[in-house]
């Protein structure tokens, strides 16, 4: 299996780990999470540390799903320290990102590796633009519609804030992974110069556009 790289289930386990801990103790959860006014004020290391809390099991096992079925694909083809560098940069984009979108509500919360994730599959994607993937488990499509169609879904849930999900850290996982696999496999601009464009559009239009979501 692509996922079973070493690397990848360390982070899987550590993942477990501190979601375990913080299921049983909440006074860990909430030292831990990402919290706009704590980030805001000396607590920065929670851009980090959330990145390895989730609320509950199915969260935690989604999470971790995805990364075990893409991660692996990352490694094996950049290496164990390219993956790193996009994992933990896709994290710490996501939180950035959900900083500055939510720098205006100083006790918005979120935890979850959603941000890491995100940025490792669509750097699978732009590495293997042909990969099938299943929607619902069931309908075949190509991993870079996959990739427009989940970029498209993040921008509306953070406008419409579509259930109990960190859509801003998606979108800055997704910006970051895609930046960090150009920058690592600078190739790509040539080899998958028109799926390099079609993802950039919208990433781009975000940056520039995203501040006037919340008054669409």
């Amino acid at each position: 299996m692509q996922g079973s790289n070493p690397i990848v289930l360390v982070i899987i386990i550590a993942n477990v780990l501190f979601s375990m801990k913080g299921f049983d103790d909440y006074s860990f959860l909430d030292k831990y999470k990402f919290q706009v006014g704590r980030v805001l004020g000396k607590e920065k290391i929670r851009m980090l540390s959330s990145g390895f809390l989730h609320v509950d099991w199915m969260h935690l096992g989604f999470n971790m799903y995805a990364l075990y079925m893409f991660g692996g694909f990352v490694t094996n083809f950049l290496g164990t320290i390219s993956f790193l560098i996009i994992y933990f940069g896709s994290l710490l984009a996501g939180s950035l990102y959900t900083l500055h979108y939510h720098k205006d509500e100083p006790y918005y919360s979120a935890v979850g590796a959603s941000g890491a994730v995100s940025g490792i599959v669509y750097s699978s994607i732009l590495l293997f633009p042909d990969m099938q993937l299943l929607l619902f488990f069931a309908i075949p499509i190509p991993g870079y519609v996959f990739a427009v169609g989940y970029l498209l879904y993040s921008i509306y849930g953070m406008k419409k804030q579509v259930g109990n999900i960190g859509h801003a850290a998606h979108l800055g996982g997704t910006i970051g992974g895609f930046i960090l696999t150009l920058i690592l496999n600078p190739i790509l601009f040539t080899t998958n110069s028109q799926l390099v464009i079609m993802l950039a559009i919208p990433i781009i239009l975000l940056l520039l556009f995203g501040d006037k979501l919340k008054n669409l």
